[in-house]
């Protein structure tokens, strides 16, 4: 599947082999994930027979990104979905909002869902977006940078690609995620094998995304946190799920099978801990939502240091003179 080339210009890219195992790139970062394996989870979940009915998350995540665009009073003539999987963003947007959308994943299964704006498909790793730079006036991502394993560099390029004045909407599932999940196993294989190894991948926390945005180049920030939590019959049916998502575990470090022991006791533990009373039990997902802008030079810039005509030890006192003259009115 390729875009429209005479629509758009992109750029060649020759990225480097992913190296195999926990290593570290150039400019130190960490190769957390198996890139091709998140591929061959995603490509295999867009390939069930029943593949819509795990799409409650994304289809609700991609609502609320949906309504931070509309959020922005403008139209945004050329916009782009990194990691669109089956459209959960734009299908929920107009084209009185967004003239022309370019979508793109890593799984070439999930570019085939119609839209009903026009749009151009590209067959793209988010780790290395082929566009050249100030391209879109507006960009969009919704649960799928936390696979990302240069999450800094990925974000530079998104600002790249980003006209001056464009603006970047995005949500990424946030550290607190399936906690229950992680707990309990960790529980389980402590009890039952004398350890314990990661079955939950690492994800970003809150109090990071900021500094990461800043970093990239963007400016006029706002980040924010919500909870989504989900009742399930029980465990198993939390893994399967994940598994019918595309969300399952691809660490280089992760282990691949649990002892069946371990599982029926992860299970129990999770029940015991975190079971509602009806016996289903909950996983919370923590979505961090996060906008930026490109600079430019119309955008509203802070004050210069020291230019205050006010100082903050004057406060009280302007209080107390507008308290004074309240009180002296007959």
């Amino acid at each position: 599947i390729s875009a429209d080339r005479a629509a758009l210009p992109l750029r060649r890219l020759h990225p480097a082999a992913q190296p195999r195992g926990l290593s570290s790139r150039a400019g130190g970062t960490m190769n957390v994930f198996d890139r091709n394996m998140k591929k061959r989870q995603k490509s295999w979940a867009s390939a069930l027979q029943d593949n819509h009915k795990y799409d409650y998350l994304r289809d609700e995540v991609g609502i609320r990104v949906a309504d931070r665009v509309y959020d922005i009073a403008r139209t945004f003539p050329l916009a782009l979905d990194v990691g669109c999987g089956k459209s959960h963003i734009a299908e929920h947007l107009s084209k009185e909002v967004v003239e022309r959308f370019f979508l793109t994943d890593i799984s070439e299964g999930l570019l085939t869902k119609p839209c009903e704006m026009p749009t151009h498909c590209v067959l793209a790793d988010e780790e290395f977006l082929p566009f050249q730079e100030n391209t879109f006036d507006l960009v969009v991502s919704s649960l799928s940078m936390h696979w990302i394993n240069d999450l800094p560099g990925a974000l530079r390029q998104i600002n790249g690609v980003l006209k001056p004045d464009g603006v970047f909407i995005g949500a990424m599932v946030g550290g607190e995620t399936l906690y229950e999940l992680r707990c309990s196993l960790q529980l389980a294989e402590l009890e039952r094998e004398g350890g314990f190894s990661p079955h939950i991948s690492p994800y970003t926390a809150v109090t990071d995304l900021g500094n990461l945005l800043s970093q990239a180049g963007f400016n006029m920030l706002t980040v924010d946190v919500d909870e989504i939590q989900v009742n399930y019959p029980g465990m198993l049916e939390v893994m399967s799920d994940l598994q019918g998502m595309g969300e399952s575990n691809c660490a280089w470090n992760r282990r691949s099978l649990l002892h069946r022991d371990t599982m029926l006791a992860a299970a129990a533990i999770y029940k015991e801990m975190y079971g509602n009373e009806d016996g289903s039990v909950p996983a919370t997902f923590e979505i961090l939502y996060m906008i930026g802008w490109k600079p430019h030079e119309s955008q509203a810039k802070p004050a210069k240091r020291g230019s205050a005509t006010v100082s903050f030890g004057d406060l009280s006192k302007i209080n107390q003179s507008v308290s004074s003259a309240k009180t002296d009115k007959p």
